[in-house]
């Protein structure tokens, strides 16, 4: 089931931030100095989907690059590409011929939380298009998401991050995910 293995993981990532250094931690005013970061993220996640609150596979995997001069901007400093495998079947977490395949560019906002340089907080918003399979043709859907998450970085280059998303295609109803995945900076 994934939500035990997700509160196995949590109890890892919060083990593994108390051991780290903070002389290893990411200075989020480095990057409001004009530098830039390029962001590869892997997410695992489960979708609840609206009515029922059936939980189903919801993998992402993405790249982002982070802009250090638009850290002052409000919509945001980082533009991202992602792509999104979601099982739409009723086999859960196991790939069945009812999915689909999520292309969307995003705009993301970090920013740093009072007191700690551990962990920071971040927007996203996505858009882009879906192509449902499992029919007699593929059906391709406008996509839209709005996220709110944290991260936690482990050292400079290796960070967890933990986020709800809002998600709503159109003709589908909206629905939610949780997800937690890992990211490498550079």
């Amino acid at each position: 089931m994934f939500f035990p293995r997700c509160a196995s993981i949590a109890l890892l990532v919060s083990s593994a931030v108390l051991a780290q250094s903070p002389m290893n931690m990411p200075s989020m005013d480095s990057m409001a100095d004009g530098g830039t970061s390029n962001d590869l993220f892997i997410m695992f996640g489960s979708d609840l989907v609206r009515p029922g609150l059936l939980p189903k596979a919801n993998d992402n995997i993405g790249i982002g690059h982070m802009f250090g001069f638009l850290k002052k901007d409000p919509l945001g400093d980082e533009l991202t590409f992602g792509y999104t495998y979601e099982n739409a079947g009723s086999h859960g977490f196991l790939h069945t011929d009812f999915g689909s395949h999520t292309e969307a560019l995003g705009v993301m906002k970090n920013f740093g939380l009072p007191g700690t340089k551990r962990v920071t907080g971040y927007t996203w918003i996505q858009l882009g298009l879906t192509s449902m399979t499992g029919g007699p043709r593929v059906a391709n859907r406008f996509y839209d998401g709005e996220a709110l998450g944290a991260i936690v970085h482990l050292s400079g280059h290796n960070s967890i991050w933990i986020q709800e998303m809002y998600n709503k295609v159109v003709t589908v109803p909206w629905y939610t995910t949780a997800s937690i995945g890992y990211t490498r900076s550079w």
